[in-house]
């Protein structure tokens, strides 16, 4: 049904709105633009404007400082017949029709006016509410507003669909609302015009990193390549990103790594571990992001970010407390590049090392009214690692008794057997995973498997009962950085449309390593951390047999003291086919990507893994087991599947 109102213009004048049942309430309405009548004209033609038609709003050389957006209604050239025409009665045929179309081009009501016999001009603005509103144009020239209708834009709905000049009657002009209401998908899409009434509104955001590393600064890992270029890509999105990560000196004065960064000269005290501890903040902003580093002596020790050669530093806890309140205060305090972040962050945590932010927010700030609008996201990049402490130890992180419940961890009567007491402790992620406004995984698989008894490492229950804002997403890398026709530590530059560079690489790779150079021989490798997680068991106790077939292999890694020490041991063994290279070097990584025919990854468990999507962006066959994101990004090999070409889609060895 339709509703239908009347507006008084004056005694020469009508219009009647017909209001059409409207698809959407949500939709915006597009107002009529110019209406022009002149008692010299008794016919006229119809034209509409879309409301995003630049030159209709400049209205060239005839448009009325006035207008609004939406159809025009303009003069035709004169006839023979119409000063006749001008002396009989008006009939139907001089009533004027014209729809009224909301922001996504649909008409949702059409406007019937009676031909005026005044011969003022008049510019009438006409509005969808049902009111009419006149207003007077003392100067209007006929040529201008000749120029003005012709200067339609070319994703006009007036042209695309040739718009009858009137209608005879109401039921017409709804017969003609039903055609164009079909054809406008179809013209938007053939005109490349394709939606753009319905342009969303960009919205950008304050986000805030908070990290234990990230590259180049400092790296162990794929966390540290995460956190190195998702804020790069972010801010070119048009978001304002700041990363804070502690500034690690591993021993000396001043890290090369760190040349660039500059210390702001601001200093905060933080409370926590029974007394207040200054730190201090260090900046550099660089591709589009301001990266910050928290400066405590506890960071400045030799090493890796989480310990050195006889293990894991005991005071992690502590570091990474600092690194945490350091993390809230920094968007309060920090005018870079002339003004703070402020209050409406969106924090992104990553891994049990800056876990404590999400719960410092619920904690700390918001019972004060300060953080309220802010989020936190936790992202979970190895749940195998906790930041579980004794019991005793939550005094220390500077929280309020009433939370200790949100941290409180007891450990499974299985992994305390024979212990003397009962088990009981704090866990620094398990308080981000319950307070945290959405959590995420670096894949989609390991978001499935830390659901599960075998992938939740008792943390199972807690995730899923939080599944519904538990998502993940897989890692991406950095294009720029991992390119064979531009990657600056490789012998030769290659493509997918010519690899005949891959095959100098392998021979440099050889030459540098001192193995005999065999073109046909497999070169396998592996680059990882040498821990039980990668499989590094797995592959020592293959190795002895796989050393009798005619290939060699080359292992790029540190980690437990045991398998760095089996590195050397058999590298002696075998000296014309296996090379151990103990510790982590970015140039020899590239050029072990490059190489290398295979890559190998049994890991037991791989949240996402990067090194398989470094090997497939430099031509080098991926062998990994199928577990969370390997199973994700790797597709599985299958020498029977058939392809376009009816044969099979094997790449060879089968």
């Amino acid at each position: 049904s339709s509703s239908c109102c009347m507006s008084g213009l004056d005694h020469h004048r009508s219009a009647i709105t017909l209001h059409l049942p409207n698809r959407s309430n949500s939709r915006g309405i597009k107002q009529l633009g110019f209406v022009y009548f002149s008692r010299q004209r008794s016919s006229f033609s119809l034209r509409t404007h879309s409301s995003s038609d630049a030159n209709y709003n400049q209205g060239g050389s005839g448009s009325s400082s006035s207008s609004t957006d939406g159809s025009a209604i303009g003069q035709q050239q004169d006839h023979p017949h119409q000063q006749e025409e001008e002396r009989q009665p008006h009939h139907n045929k001089d009533q004027l029709i014209a729809p009224v179309r909301d922001n996504s081009g649909s008409i949702v009501a059409f406007r019937v006016f009676s031909q005026p016999q005044s011969g003022e001009s008049e510019l009438l603005n006409l509005r969808v509410n049902g009111t009419l509103r006149r207003e007077e144009e003392k100067q209007v020239q006929e040529e201008e507003v000749e120029t003005g209708m012709h200067q339609i834009n070319e994703r006009s709905y007036g042209e695309k669909f040739h718009i009858a000049a009137t209608h005879n009657t109401v039921f017409e002009a709804i017969h003609e609302k039903t055609d164009i209401e079909e054809k406008i998908p179809e013209v938007e899409k053939e005109s490349g015009h394709e939606g753009y009434d319905r342009t969303p509104t960009k919205v950008t955001y304050n986000i805030v990193f908070v990290t234990s590393e990230a590259a180049p600064y400092s790296k162990t890992g794929g966390l540290g390549d995460v956190c190195g270029s998702l804020p790069i890509s972010l801010a070119a999105r048009g978001h304002r990103v700041m990363v804070i990560s502690p500034r690690y000196l591993h021993g000396t004065t001043q890290d090369e790594r760190f040349s660039r960064v500059l210390d702001i000269n601001c200093r905060i005290k933080v409370s926590c571990f029974g007394g207040e501890h200054e730190v201090a903040f260090f900046h550099e902003y660089r591709a589009g992001v301001d990266w910050v580093f928290v400066d405590h002596p506890a960071y400045h020790r030799p090493g890796n970010p989480y310990g050195d050669k006889f293990g894991a530093f005991g005071d992690n806890q502590f570091r990474f407390t600092l690194l945490c309140h350091a993390a809230c205060e920094a968007p309060l305090v920090l005018p870079l590049g002339g003004y703070t972040y402020g209050e409406k962050c969106l924090f992104l945590v990553n891994d049990w090392h800056a876990s404590l932010v999400s719960v410092l927010l619920a904690a700390k700030y918001r019972p004060h009214g300060v953080y309220k609008d802010a989020r936190s996201i936790l992202v979970i990049h190895n749940l195998a690692h906790q930041g579980v402490e004794p019991a005793i130890t939550y005094n220390n992180l500077g929280l309020t008794p009433q939370w200790y419940g949100a941290l409180e961890w007891v450990f499974p009567e299985w992994a305390r057997a024979h212990a003397l007491d009962k088990g009981e402790a704090v866990n620094v992620l398990k308080g981000a995973i319950v307070i945290s406004d959405r959590i995420l995984t670096v894949s989609k698989g390991y978001s499935w498997e830390i659901t599960t008894v075998e992938g939740g490492y008792g943390l199972h229950e807690l995730l899923t009962s939080r599944q519904f804002v538990l998502n993940g997403i897989v890692n991406g890398i950095n294009n720029s950085e991992w390119n064979p026709s531009t990657d600056e530590h490789i012998a030769a530059h290659y493509s997918v449309d010519d690899l005949s560079g891959k095959a100098e690489c392998k021979a440099a790779l050889q030459k540098e390593l001192g193995l005999p150079l065999r073109p046909d021989c497999p070169l396998i490798g592996f680059i990882g951390r040498l821990d039980y997680q990668k499989g590094i068991d797995l592959i020592q106790a293959a190795v002895p047999e796989l050393m009798q077939d005619d290939v060699q292999f080359v292992m790029l890694g540190s980690g437990d003291p045991r398998y760095e020490g089996w590195m050397k041991v058999t590298e002696a063994t075998y000296r014309d086919k296996f090379r151990g290279w103990v510790g982590f070097n970015v140039p020899i990584s590239h050029r072990i990507t490059a190489g290398c025919d295979i890559l190998l990854m049994p890991s037991r468990f791989e949240p996402c893994g990067l090194n398989q999507l470094y090997a497939m962006r430099y031509g080098t066959i991926p062998v990994v087991h199928a577990t969370g994101g390997l199973r994700d990004t790797v597709e599985t090999y299958n020498p029977y599947a058939v392809g376009p070409s009816g044969n099979g889609t094997g790449t060879g060895w089968a």
